[in-house]
């Protein structure tokens, strides 16, 4: 399985045979290869995996997705007996 991680593209880089630009991932700046979102710029949200931007994502989508990750990163954290009571938020709400 490929892990795609959304991050804000912040400038374009000049020059060279691909299309660069350095992308934010929540204070975390990297050089990416922007030749896949060829209509992307700075402001824009990618998806960004192993140095590449496979897609363009809205802002609300780029959200929920490290909002996920970051819930992922927090079970991560669980022992085992945490893990197996634990409920996520909202689980067993009638709306």
């Amino acid at each position: 399985m490929c892990l795609g991680i959304p991050g804000k593209i912040t400038d374009l880089l000049a020059g060279g045979l691909l299309r660069m630009g350095t992308v934010d991932f929540e204070g975390v700046s990297q050089e990416v290869c922007l030749s896949y979102v060829p209509e992307a710029g700075p402001g824009d949200y990618v998806l960004v995996h192993a140095g590449f931007a496979l897609a363009e994502l809205d802002e609300d989508e780029a959200r929920e997705t490290l909002a996920a990750l970051h819930r992922l990163a927090e079970l991560q954290q669980l022992s085992d007996e945490e893990l197996a009571n634990y409920e996520p938020d909202g689980a067993g709400e009638t709306p």
